[in-house]
């Protein structure tokens, strides 16, 4: 395997991002966890993280600075595990010395993956993770049977897994798409620096499905709208003064997986972001009307000659001579103001949907549920996170504020459709 080892990788297209935006308020890391019917036993955690590292080369990493650009360098010694003791997804300092871009964390039966986006999204995150649990089962005398979504840590790594596929499927001549304008941000108040709010809403897979068919449409797009029939709710309730400042462009961020286009196996980020969007200065929208605009919008949006417009855009600003060879220490000043500006300016909230989670027959009973937070962010303080295992489909607010509105409407709405809810919250 040390063949197959890289002594350093660079950042993907987008990645190269996060590093000068992270803060305190902006952290980029996000989280899997897995919640195990049994405490988890750290000192097998630890050697079930020490055997399956290698075969991740491009993960043992610290992250260096070059004069244009950061990049990563393969490091010998190992990640270790900690146990968990602050709030989820907090700032990591992985531009220090020795610092990995991620953390293995456990607490009584969780085993909690967090990453910077720098250098993985959430089907990396996934596969490392579902990786970690075979191994940690193995050592514990229990094999399990594996499929692709799983990594033999005796099989070689391949050069796709840390392929920069963005520029791989980047297309000249396609056009870019249109800059976007700006977007509602919610009015509410922040958290102290370091407090991140969740609230997770536990639902039957099925019986949701049972309404996403009878809307014909997929359980995303039925997210989607029910998301915006949330916020239009919130603006409508509101006194009139705060409704005519709040009335606007409502604009969701939704990630999509590239793999599902492209035939992409890479370990590193690819996806890119649509952003369906109402205007209530239209007037109000029904359920039927937001639906039947979500699902013409996905369908549109998810279309290899849509989406390569993004890939373009995406790749040709960073192919661009004059920001190539601007300075790092000047890119990292001006990095945070273009994100503002083109990106957190343009949408009010993001919604991510990972899928469901499948794991070995061998162990799958062993595993009570998964869990996907989003990465917390000062223009956008409120984002979802959805993700769901053994017919129960776990939605996640994450937020950095105490306010809680939002989710309020978002649940009453799925509970009106006759869903059963069970809420939990880290709030206090």
């Amino acid at each position: 395997m040390k063949d197959n080892i890289k002594k350093w990788y660079k950042l993907d297209n987008t990645g190269k991002l996060y590093p000068s935006i992270t803060s305190t308020r902006v952290s980029t890391v996000f989280r899997i966890s897995a919640t195990l019917a049994n405490k988890v036993e750290p000192e097998i955690l630890q050697k079930a993280l020490d055997n399956i590292i290698e075969r991740f080369p491009y993960f043992k990493v610290n992250l260096k600075r070059g004069l244009f650009w950061y990049y990563f360098e393969y490091v010998a010694h190992n990640p270790q595990i900690e146990k968990e003791t602050f709030y989820p997804c907090m700032f990591m300092f992985f531009k220090r010395r020795k610092t990995f871009p991620f953390r293995v964390l456990y607490y009584n039966n969780r085993i909690s993956c967090e990453f910077s986006h720098s250098i993985t999204d959430g089907t990396g995150v996934t596969i490392f993770l579902k990786t970690l649990l075979v191994e940690y089962y193995k050592i514990k005398g229990i094999k399990s049977t594996l499929d692709s979504s799983v990594f033999d840590v005796e099989t070689k790594v391949k050069k796709y897994e840390y392929e920069d596929s963005a520029h791989k499927y980047y297309k000249k001549r396609v056009p870019k798409p249109q800059t976007p304008k700006k977007a509602l941000h919610f009015p509410f108040k922040l958290n102290k620096k370091g407090q991140y709010s969740i609230i997770t809403g536990i639902i039957n897979v099925a019986d949701f499905k049972e309404q996403s068919k009878k809307y014909n449409c997929s359980i995303t797009e039925l997210l989607i709208s029910i998301y915006f029939e949330a916020i239009q709710q919130f603006i409508c309730s509101q006194s009139e003064e705060d409704k005519k400042r709040l009335t606007r462009r409502i604009v969701i961020n939704v990630p999509v997986n590239l793999r599902n286009i492209y035939p992409s196996k890479t370990m590193k980020n690819f996806f890119i972001s649509v952003t369906p969007s109402i205007d209530l200065r239209l007037g109000e929208y029904s359920r039927e009307e937001l639906i039947k605009y979500v699902k013409n919008y996905m369908e549109i949006s998810t279309t290899e000659k849509y989406v390569s417009q993004y890939i373009t855009r995406n790749v040709k600003n960073e192919k661009n001579k004059l920001i190539r060879v601007i300075p790092l220490f000047l890119k990292n000043l001006i990095m945070p103001i273009i994100y503002q500006r083109f990106g957190e300016s343009g949408y009010t909230s993001s919604i991510s949907n990972l899928g469901r989670i499948g794991m070995p027959q061998e162990i799958e009973h062993l595993i009570d549920r998964f869990d996907f937070y989003p990465p917390p962010s000062r223009g956008n303080i409120i984002k979802v996170g959805v993700i769901s295992y053994n017919n129960k489909l776990y939605i996640s607010f994450g937020r950095l504020t105490r306010n809680t509105e939002i989710e309020k409407h978002f649940f009453r709405i799925i509970r009106k459709m006759d869903i059963p809810v069970k809420i939990e919250t880290n709030q206090r």
